[in-house]
């Protein structure tokens, strides 16, 4: 392996260790947020935080001792994580938007995930640059999957804000919706690949 290669693996493992150390502390503190604020989906972020943690622990795993073996492995724990997500999510948002659940929106919430779509925006970039850079199918994937974290920030973001500003209860159930269509399209794309 060239030191070329070995440079690009531990800028991916730096970039997958951010990513998880942000998830981490965004888990606990989305819990809060969610649980304060009864939101839809600041859970179902919080949740999807929870898969990117996997992932994230998936890539790095495979990036210590790259193989097709461990890459198909990777990919397929991946793309199961995303399939729970959306199903979890689907039965909550309906069971939400049936039983007309009012959220009561908070700036927490607000700040936080305007934040973590900025992060998540910069490190899905990061990821992608040194995925092509080292041919790495998973670490390509997996900043996929950041990409849609930082999309998911953004739309959940806004949903808040509706609610926040014009009192449209059913914007946070539907932006927990808005997680599962991700959520579906990144599993088959995984398990099309």
């Amino acid at each position: 392996m060239t030191d070329e290669a070995l440079r690009l693996r531990r800028s991916g493992i730096g970039l997958e260790i951010i990513t998880l150390g942000w998830n981490v502390v965004g888990v606990v503190l989305l819990a809060m947020l969610a649980y304060q604020s009864s939101s839809v989906a600041l859970l179902g972020f919080g949740l999807d935080s929870l898969i990117e943690i996997g992932a994230s622990t998936v890539v790095i795993w495979e990036l210590t001792d790259t193989n097709e073996l461990r890459q198909q492995v990777a990919l397929r724990l991946i793309g199961w994580a995303f399939i729970l997500l959306a199903a979890y999510l689907l039965v909550q948002g309906v069971v939400a938007l049936g039983l007309g659940h009012h959220a009561t929106p908070r700036i927490g919430g607000i700040a936080w995930t305007a934040l973590t779509a900025v992060v998540m925006f910069a490190l899905a970039w990061g990821k992608w640059v040194v995925g092509k850079r080292l041919n790495n199918p998973v670490l390509l994937t997996e900043g996929r999957v950041t990409l849609v974290d930082g999309i998911l920030a953004a739309s959940v973001l806004l949903g808040i804000l509706l609610d926040y500003t014009f009192g449209w209860w059913w914007a946070d159930p539907i932006a927990g919706l808005v997680i599962v269509f991700y959520a579906v399209r990144e599993a088959i794309h995984i398990f099309r690949a």
